[in-house]
């Protein structure tokens, strides 16, 4: 595959609740508070650039949010993306023992999900780096069948209240989404937001930022949302051509898609044509790999090609037992479904909301990691490739040089501004540095600043 910056940024749902089944009181506002008083309480702020190269910090409505450094490997997306859990994880527990210290009996929960029992949606966006092209716009409108059909194999699944009530449907998030392609991001949600604000050299490259995508818990599922739409835009810049998918009502097309687990439902393309939402993917995947050969592809783009494959069969077949360790809708479908059997409850009843909110669950009440320890989901990283990502950014991208200068300021204790591009030594010691190129690991300039704050290190007095 040829390189590619690739990240991914993840709101996490936050709420406190007493270990004594009483309601609590602590609203949203104060669990933010509680959870990043550890950053604020070391003289830093609830907006941190990382020496891992990723950042962490508070969005608007007290969302936590992590962003993945810059990477270029599927693999690196992974374990960066697991690190943020695990960083919100620990804070989480922190913020535990403050409670308890204190004789309180809430206890904070962080959820990898996309809707809060308000209906109040938080997002997971993917971001990819393209080079700048005049049809921008063509290529995105384009890509719109792709991201809106892609959600019964990648979204997270759902419990969707109806009239009829409560019922099982692919995504979280594409219900929340308004409009095809804008740059506008809450006011009318797009399936691709078109703000030109690439965060590298703007002559050369654009970053295409997806705002339709689940908060995925299961790491195949991740490494198919990511890999699949890397593989597809890399064929269309090679000149591959999927216009002619393109959806007559994508709005329309999305919700009647999400509410149909069979894949069977039919919407209308823009030619005067109908096709499946399986059919849909088939053919894009077909002709990925006409374009691409897919002998060449490694090891876990290889994955992705035969995972998302075996998913399409799942769905259009109805038997998802060969994926229902790998893609989420079909891991909670089968968490649910076996529930609720046993207890002979409904997907109404509440133990059954209590148990599917446990599986986004990222502190020790979530499910995820026993899952995986028996061998009901799927885990792709190695604890010791998430522990590295923790502190060591990826070494192929830019993150790489941000994540030396932040490591190097933090061990001097030298006082530092930094964003995606731009860093700053607070007191002008040093010339302020503009990293434009994302691909970029080497640097001489970045060289140079860490040695000029080692060497004021080692001028101050004991």
């Amino acid at each position: 595959m040829r390189r590619r910056v690739v990240g991914i940024e993840t709101e996490y749902g936050l709420t406190a609740a007493t270990t004594t089944g009483q309601p609590s009181s602590m609203d949203a506002d104060h669990a933010a508070r509680l959870l990043f008083e550890p950053l604020l309480h070391r003289g830093r702020s609830s907006n941190l650039f990382l020496r891992n190269g990723g950042r962490l910090y508070l969005d608007v409505g007290s969302h936590p949010e992590y962003a993945t450094a810059e990477c270029d490997q599927l693999i690196d997306v992974l374990a960066q993306d697991r690190a943020g859990s695990q960083m919100l994880a620990q804070l989480a527990q922190q913020a535990d023992a403050a409670l308890d210290d204190l004789g309180a009996s809430e206890r904070l929960h962080l959820f990898r999900n996309n809707v809060d029992s308000q209906a109040n949606s938080y997002g997971c966006h993917e971001n990819y780096l393209l080079h700048r092209r005049r049809d921008f716009r063509q290529v995105a409108d384009a890509l719109v069948s792709f991201f809106i059909t892609r959600q019964i194999v990648v979204g997270n699944g759902w419990l969707k209240p109806t009239p009829s009530g409560v019922r099982l449907t692919f995504s979280q998030r594409s219900e929340q989404m308004w409009d095809a392609v804008s740059a506008a991001t809450t006011r009318s949600r797009p399936i691709i937001n078109t703000r030109d604000e690439p965060l590298a050299d703007s002559g050369s490259y654009r970053r295409m930022h997806v705002i339709v995508g689940d908060t995925n818990v299961a790491e195949p599922t991740t490494a198919l949302k990511v890999g699949m739409t890397q593989m597809l835009l890399e064929a269309i810049e090679d000149g591959l051509h999927i216009e002619d998918l393109s959806l007559a009502d994508p709005m329309r097309a999305i919700r009647e898609i999400n509410s149909d687990l069979t894949g069977t439902t039919s919407v209308d393309l823009a030619d005067g044509r109908s096709m499946t939402p399986v059919g849909i993917q088939r053919e894009i995947r077909g002709r990925i790999l006409e374009a691409v050969d897919e002998s060449s592809l490694d090891p876990i783009h290889a994955y992705v090609a035969d995972l998302w494959d075996r998913g399409l069969d799942a769905i259009e077949s109805g038997d998802w037992s060969g994926v229902d360790t790998e893609l989420d809708i079909a891991i909670k479908r089968k968490l649910l479904t076996s529930y609720a059997s046993r207890q002979s409850a409904s997907f109404d009843d509440a133990r059954v909301a209590r148990l599917e909110l446990s599986y986004h669950d990222i502190t020790s009440a979530g499910l995820l990691e026993r899952m995986e320890s028996a061998g009901l989901v799927r885990r792709l990283t190695t604890r010791a490739q998430v522990r590295e990502a923790l502190t060591v950014p990826p070494r192929t991208t830019r993150a790489h040089l941000r994540g030396r200068i932040i490591a190097a300021a933090e061990d001097t204790r030298t006082d530092l501004t930094a964003d995606w591009v731009h860093v700053r030594v607070d007191d002008h010691s040093a010339a302020p540095l503009s990293l434009q190129d994302p691909l970029a690991n080497e640097d001489p300039r970045v060289d140079a600043l860490i040695e000029s704050m080692t060497r004021l290190q080692g001028d101050l007095p004991a």
